[in-house]
């Protein structure tokens, strides 16, 4: 067991040092595979290659037509359509809520994560020199967006992070409902309000918006599509993975098409679009399945069959012990789909027995795993919150602080407070 311990401690230390988990991976499945007596070559090519070239074959088709739907959503304008249509409803004098709701109705509509960050950071700058709130709030600001709540809260969100437990639970997008509500509240209530917090403070020591030093705007075209038929891809996604219970492969290919159609004027920006996301999304599907490929691995040594008991031995309710598995896994590989991955690879099976036999249903564990994956996997390794910061012009020092507690601090404690509602019969 203390190899398993050591090649988490490798995975771990060099993905915080930004070394790529592609090749880091098998160097921890490797630790992993000699401390546990497995033959080396036959643990890579066998055990860990199955599990990699396994969870690539269910998984690449979302991962590629989430990424071509996000950047046709992008470089139609439609993205931007939406995102400018909420900030203006919602007003300059609520600048941080406006950015907020825009970065969480794109992404519960299936916009990746990283085209989020473009499509709103240039909305973000406009509105906080309006409102003259400080820069450092918006990588937070967008944070919470994008990063929580719709995506492993909300029941039905079409991300990635909410439909793995699936495949493991036997369960829909739309698993646990009140549990994923009531922590959605507690995510996105909590994180505004000590954003509003926190900009207050920041007026009172006469902190306020300052232009960036370098101009890190991204070039938008100043007209965009109409906004209700921008709306219309993000809905149908939605829409026919959850009340028509399509597959969400359907889903999305439905919301590629009608992007397209409503936008076939733009025909020549089709090909680059899917060129690029189709591209962006090899790398997306590598790094998980590289993660999941070392979870395979800890399951076939024999020490797994020690770790299992310290975690199935956690004293309560066994959805406390998957929690903190799928957090700490999170946390480690510095990826909320690549931790929920090792940990669903190697546990997932056990949970789902205990679910069987228990009074806990499947429904409740694909919910904490999802949860559980959003909390801190936002470490400062993590490559959103890098993304954010090179996109934004930040920089740890500036507002790290400020997305550790929205991004994992809340989160986590509403995963608790879920947890203990279900302890207590409630939910």
């Amino acid at each position: 067991m203390l190899g398993i311990f050591l090649g988490l401690a490798v995975l771990m230390i060099l993905a915080y040092l930004g070394w790529s988990i592609i090749w880091v991976a098998p160097i921890a499945a490797g630790v992993v595979a000699l401390t546990g007596g497995l033959d080396l070559l036959e643990a890579y090519k066998d055990t860990y290659m199955g599990g990699f070239v396994a969870f690539a074959k269910d998984w690449f088709p979302v991962f590629m037509l989430g990424a071509i739907f996000g950047k046709l959503m992008e470089n139609t304008g439609m993205a931007r359509s939406v995102a400018v249509a909420l900030t203006k409803l919602i007003g300059t004098q609520r600048a941080i809520l406006g950015v907020l709701v825009s970065a969480a109705v794109l992404t519960y509509g299936g916009v990746s994560l990283f085209v989020v960050v473009f499509a709103v950071y240039p909305l973000a700058l406009s509105l906080f020199r309006e409102a003259n709130i400080s820069r450092k709030l918006i990588p937070a600001t967008v944070a919470l967006g994008a990063f929580t709540f719709t995506m492993t809260a909300l029941p039905g969100s079409p991300q990635i992070q909410n439909l793995i437990p699936m495949e493991y639970f036997q369960t829909s997008a739309t698993a646990a409902p009140a549990m994923g509500i009531i922590a959605a509240i507690i995510m996105g209530g909590g994180g505004y309000f000590y954003l509003r917090w926190q900009e207050k403070k920041l007026v009172a020591r006469g902190e306020v918006f300052t232009e960036p030093k370098e101009k890190k705007e991204i070039d938008q075209p100043e007209e965009t599509p109409n906004f209700f038929l921008s709306l219309l891809p993000l809905l149908t996604v939605l829409l026919t993975l959850n009340l028509l219970n399509w597959d969400i492969v359907i889903a999305l290919i439905s919301g590629i098409v009608l992007i397209m159609l409503l936008n076939v004027t733009m025909f020549k920006k089709f090909i680059p679009s899917m060129n690029s996301g189709a591209g962006g999304s090899v790398i997306a599907i590598i790094n998980t399945s590289a993660a999941v490929g070392f979870g395979t691995v800890v399951r076939e040594v024999p020490g797994f069959a020690n770790l299992t008991q310290v975690l199935m031995g956690i004293k309560g309710n066994p959805l406390i012990s998957e929690a903190i598995a799928v957090n700490v896994l999170a946390g480690a590989t510095g990826s909320a789909s690549g931790g929920m991955g090792i940990a669903l690879e190697a546990l997932g099976s056990k949970y789902y027995e205990i679910a069987m036999n228990s009074g806990i249903s499947p429904e409740a564990f694909h919910r904490i795993a999802s949860l559980s994956s959003g909390g801190l996997d936002a470490l400062p390794h993590n490559g959103a919150v890098l993304t954010l910061f090179a996109i934004t012009g930040m920089t740890h020092k500036d507002s790290y602080k400020d997305i550790f507690v929205v991004a994992v601090l809340i989160p986590v404690i509403s995963v608790a407070f879920v947890i203990l509602l279900n302890t207590i019969g409630i939910l």
